[in-house]
């Protein structure tokens, strides 16, 4: 028998039994700290470890290294063509370059030294920041991240087999930012001045020895750290680790292919049937703009999507997911031949175009149009550039999730909605990973949050374990989804990830992986789930709750823009119906405006944390919408006004209501000579105020001012303790020398809104610093430090008839002010509060509060198409998790019989706790931007106290009235009573729970889109009224395809047969039956036709007119 030792694993045995342990037994944590040193750039002994030897040989001599450079001056980012024009100076390893956001071209001419004959050569080049190889035809060739982190892509492959003494040029574009700008620390604001050092130039020839070796060690030590310490495949890990650091030899490359064999043995044991399956895909998550501004995302995504175009040249079965259709055309626009191969990717499978929005948009403050707007956008700019729509709404990164996002998916063509974002969650942990979406409507879409809880994996055996580990659902689904690749600031995957995803196929220890795509994921789940658990309404995001205030400009221009193109769209279609021979609807000029609409509502944006370059760019696109905006409705008031007797001496008012109801408002008139004696002038004499009665829905009606109107008027008084008493038909106020309310009567009911000792109109100052996220964060411990704003001066401005109001002023502190006048007309119970703040703060958050006389345990917020409940009290940490919370235009609070709302212009965060309803104001976070929102602040909210339950009230109206005003133009007096009469009209009657909210021209064709919705919960049988004769309705979806046709009574009318018997005494003529017909198709014209809502429905109809 032969009994002589062999080798096995890079350790002798002998066939004679084990032989005695020579030394001490391995230390868990030595051993750990041993192993990661081996693989540590900057451990003790680093010169010798495996990182001294993945390069064979390296030069940064300028005899094969040769260097010019053209800085770009004003800080202007320049096209190729452009730079290669330039004028280039020499340059050198080690010179610094900047400032902050400055661009440098630099010509690069290499020779390959003799000795690399043969060999792969790499260029390496680090600089600290981001650049872009070009070739010197202009084509993108790579990407590069300079730094230290694991988010660095130095190298780039000259040639895969050298010749030797060739000559290699191109160029390189230098963007002096770093991946995540340049502040100091992640989120510190940019720092104008800072300079790059190009620290590392070199030529060198990869070991591949040594990196497979590299990747192969990394895989074995995660499973070391990161499995079970009494596992027994951690345990073989770090056995196997510590015996490739015994096998290893610097220098000596024979050593490393006896450390690969070591490695090798222990992962080629493999899993067992029954193993967690994961689904790997790359990805890059450019934020469209946060820490760097709009311009240098459009790099981004060229450096980041060529970088991983050249991964997919190298690995024919790795998949790339990208969203986002503005950087698409961003990409198709500036760099045509990267564009060109990107679509080369698409065909064949590879790169992976998804999401089906404009941008990875904020889903809780934009307006419910928007969010349509994004996916059809979205969705027809992949459908034509690519030839097909997305299946996927991929939202990785956003704040929190509006209930309607399940339905709005659905009307989208979508089925998939993918996040992680909620585990961030800072006081509950979400509980599931894989399950129904269940939105407001009761829509529902199969949804998952990757277990391992990033979307910047970086495919580790730790990110395997965690896989499963967090996987919430595995009693149902067996299958998860890792999102892995270098993101927020671009980049993507690296090699070094796809080889690691390789290796990791099927390792016994590790759940199995695959490259697959998203489809091929969510297609598993249908086919091997039987049953899914479920969640019913919003995503709540429990964090990052501070921007529903942060930067409140942009969230009031946000509004303004909002509003005025729907306005925009209304009066549009409706000169296109009136003049459809001489009028051009302005479609290319209204899809620009929703494109820069859609890209200032990018979560980063809207959410107010981003840099303050960020918003110089937004504020140049709000302008832009507002100024061209306002125009185009003015000159379409021109056009279907149609004034012509501009020099008749007497004029009157023609009103404009954009809305889809009546309304009798108060109205500022201008000044006007030619215009009667108004009953009441504002306080400061700048205009007049007149009554304007049952204006028409979505019209035009004509006031010549002069008729009398019996109403009964707003007065003002003292009562014996000096405060001021404000008083019409409906309420009676009362505010203290102060200016808090401390009395709102309901006449009628004789019922007292505010108790006995409490106020409303009570400003308090919250210190509010969070942990981290400044911009981000208000945090549930600054409910707990607080001051009261008690000081301050009223004063009567306006005594009536029309209209009544008090000038309140308050110090806040020593560097902000308040002024604000309160408003109450003749003619509505709404008590209206024009603000102005002059605001210089350092992390205080400001909020106006309001304690009301109700009794509830719910708080009714107005979402996007709807409304959200949300408890009034802390009983659980769910529930004490939603302490700052998003409403769109209003929050309402009713009991049974009653309710008052809060109305709001252009703010999105409130608070209802017990009796209390809070409206957020104005913060001042100092990271990333330190200017945020000082300055001088314009807004305006409302109290609407109105009878009967919130469900029952018109409430969701009066938000729209407070945020659409009626438009005036001074026409002539003759035209008055005939202006607009030849204006289209439409309405809805029967259903006052319905709102229709927009008409535009549909996409491809001169039918008319009209979007309704119902509000409230219930059902509905709606009439829609039209004045022309409706051809054809059909239901769409919010792309506007045709799902089914919707019986008109014309069509009824026309499929009934005509009787033509004819009768011994009458001969009925065609030409009677025609007119019979007529009087018929008037009679079911005013009829209207029936449109049927469910609760909380969205409904897109398609009009043939």
């Amino acid at each position: 028998m032969d009994l002589r030792p062999f080798q096995l694993g890079g350790h002798l045995y002998s066939t004679g039994g084990p032989e005695v342990l020579e030394h001490p037994k391995l230390i868990r944590s030595i051993t750990v700290d041993r192993c990661s040193n081996f693989t540590s750039a900057g451990s003790n002994g680093n010169d010798l470890n495996l990182l001294s030897q993945l390069y064979k040989a390296r030069t940064s001599s300028e005899e094969y290294i040769s260097l010019l450079v053209y800085s770009v001056p004003d800080l202007r980012r320049i096209s190729f063509q452009e730079a290669v024009q330039q004028e280039f100076r020499p340059t050198r390893l080690g010179e610094w370059f900047g400032p902050s956001w400055s661009t440098h071209w630099f010509h690069v001419q290499l020779r390959i030294p003799n000795e690399f004959v043969g060999e792969e050569v790499h260029f390496i080049w680090n600089a600290d920041n981001e650049a872009m190889i070009w070739s010197t035809e202009g084509v993108t060739l790579q990407g590069l991240t300079g730094g230290a982190g694991s988010d660095a892509r130095h190298e780039y492959i000259l040639t895969p087999k050298a010749q030797g003494g060739e000559v290699i040029q191109f160029y390189v574009e230098m963007a002096c930012n770093g991946m995540f700008g340049t502040g100091n620390g992640l989120i510190g604001p940019p720092d104008p001045n800072r300079f790059f050092n190009l620290s590392e130039l070199d030529l060198a020839v990869p070991n591949k020895l040594a990196w497979n070796l590299l990747y192969d060690f990394q895989i074995i030590l995660g499973m070391a750290k990161d499995l079970p310490e009494d596992s027994l495949r951690g345990t073989q890990a770090l056995y196997t680790a510590n015996a490739i650091i015994n096998a290893f030899q610097p220098g000596n490359d024979s050593s490393l292919l006896q450390c690969s064999r070591i490695a090798s043995e222990f992962l080629l044991a493999k899993n067992g049937d029954s193993q967690h399956e994961i689904i790997a895909v790359g990805h890059c998550h450019i934020d469209t703009a946060w820490l760097w501004p709009f311009e240098e995302t459009i790099r981004k995504a060229a450096r980041s999507w060529t970088s991983q175009i050249d991964l997919m040249d190298r690995y024919p079965d790795y998949k790339f997911i990208c969203s986002q259709a503005q950087q698409f055309e961003w990409v198709k626009s500036r760099y045509l031949p990267l564009w060109e191969r990107i679509r080369e990717k698409v065909a064949a499978g590879q790169f992976l175009p998804t999401g089906g929005t404009w941008i990875e948009m904020d889903t809780n403050m934009p307006s419910g149009e928007s969010l349509c707007r994004q996916f059809l956008m979205g969705q027809r700019f992949f459908e034509e550039n690519f030839g097909k729509r997305c299946k996927v709404f991929w939202l990785p990164d956003s704040f929190g999730y509006t209930a309607q996002l399940p339905q709005l998916m659905q009307l989208a063509d979508m089925k998939y909605f993918f996040t992680q974002k909620l585990s961030w969650n800072n006081i509950n942990k979400f509980p599931l990973t894989t399950f129904w979406w269940i939105g407001l409507d009761g829509s529902k879409s199969l949804t998952h949050m990757a277990p391992s809880e990033t979307y910047n994996a970086q495919c580790t055996p730790e990110e395997l374990i965690r896989s499963v580990k967090n996987h919430r659902d595995k009693v149902y689904s067996n299958t998860s989804l890792l999102v892995y690749g270098n993101g927020d600031g671009g980049g993507g995957p690296l090699a070094s990830m796809i080889e690691r995803l390789r290796r990791m196929k099927n390792v016994d220890g590790l759940p199995k992986i695959e490259m697959a795509t998203t489809a091929d994921f969510y297609d598993k789940i249908e086919k091997t789930s039987r049953v899914l658990p479920s969640w019913k309404g919003e995503l709540y995001f429990e964090l990052h709750r501070g921007i529903y205030t942060t930067h409140s400009l942009c969230k009031k221009l946000n509004r303004i823009c909002e509003l005025l193109l729907r306005d925009v769209e209304i009066l549009a279609s409706l000169a296109h119906l009136s003049f459809p021979d001489s009028y051009q609807y302005p479609k290319a000029q209204l899809e620009e405006f929703w494109k820069l609409l859609c890209l200032t509502q990018f979560h980063d944006v809207m959410s107010g944390s981003s840099i303050e370059m960020v918003y110089d760019d937004c504020l140049q696109m709000y302008s832009s919408i507002d100024s061209i905006g306002k125009q185009i409705r003015s000159d379409l008031l021109d056009r279907l006004l149609d004034d012509n007797t501009i020099t008749e001496d007497n004029k009157g008012i023609a009103v404009v209501n954009t809305l889809p109801w009546e309304r009798t408002e108060v109205i500022e008139v201008p000044l006007d000579d030619r215009l009667p004696t108004m009953k009441q002038y504002s306080a400061f004499g700048r205009a007049g105020y007149a009554i304007v009665s049952d204006t028409t829905p979505l019209g035009v009606k004509g006031y010549t001012l002069d008729v009398p109107i019996q109403f009964e008027p707003v007065k003002v008084e003292t009562d014996h303790q000096t405060n001021i008493v404000i008083e019409n038909q409906y309420i009676r106020v009362t505010f203290d020398k102060s200016g808090h309310l401390i009395q709102m009567l309901d006449k009628k009911l004789e019922r007292d809104l505010i108790r006995q000792g409490e106020r409303g109109n009570v400003f308090k100052m919250f210190e509010d610093i969070p942990l981290f996220w400044d911009a981000w964060d208000t945090e549930i411990f600054h409910l707990e430090k607080y001051r009261v704003v008690e000081a301050g001066s009223v004063q009567i401005l306006e005594q009536g008839p029309l209209r009544a109001s008090l000038l309140i002023e308050k110090r806040i502190s020593e560097t902000s002010r308040l002024r604000q006048i309160a408003v109450l007309t003749a003619v509505s119970p709404r008590l209206d509060f024009e603000t102005e703040v002059d605001w210089n703060e350092n992390r205080q958050f400001l909020k106006v509060e309001f304690a009301w006389d109700i009794n509830t345990d719910h708080a009714n917020y107005e979402c996007q198409y709807g409304f959200i409940q949300r408890p009034t009290h802390y009983n659980t940490s769910w529930e004490s998790a939603k302490f700052e919370a998003v409403a769109q235009k209003f929050v309402d609070v009713s009991e049974y019989g009653y309710g008052v709302a809060l109305l709001n212009d252009c703010k999105y965060g409130y608070s209802a706790y017990q009796n209390l309803v809070r409206l957020s104001l104005i913060r001042s976070p100092k990271a990333p931007d330190s200017n945020c929102d000082i300055g001088h602040h314009v807004f305006k909210y409302a109290v609407y106290p109105h009878a009967n339950h919130f469900l029952e009230s018109d409430v969701v109206r009066q938000g729209y009235n407070f945020n659409a005003p009626l438009i005036t133009r001074v026409v002539s007096r003759s035209q008055v009573d005939t202006i607009g009469n030849s204006i289209p009209q439409f309405r809805i009657e029967n259903a006052p729970n319905v709102v229709l909210d927009v008409i535009k021209k549909a996409e491809d064709s001169n039918d008319i889109i009209m979007r309704l919705y119902e509000a409230y919960g219930g059902h509905a049988r709606a009439r829609l009224v039209s004045s022309l004769p409706i051809k054809k309705i059909a239901k769409c979806n919010i792309l506007e395809d045709e799902l089914e046709e919707i019986p008109t009574n014309r069509s009824q009318a026309m499929s009934q047969p005509v009787n033509r018997t004819f009768s011994t005494n009458l001969r009925v003529l065609d030409d009677d039956i025609v007119e019979l017909q007529q009087q018929a198709q008037q009679r079911q014209q005013a009829e209207g036709t029936l449109i049927k809502l469910k609760p909380f429905e969205v409904l897109t109809l398609k009009l043939t007119l």
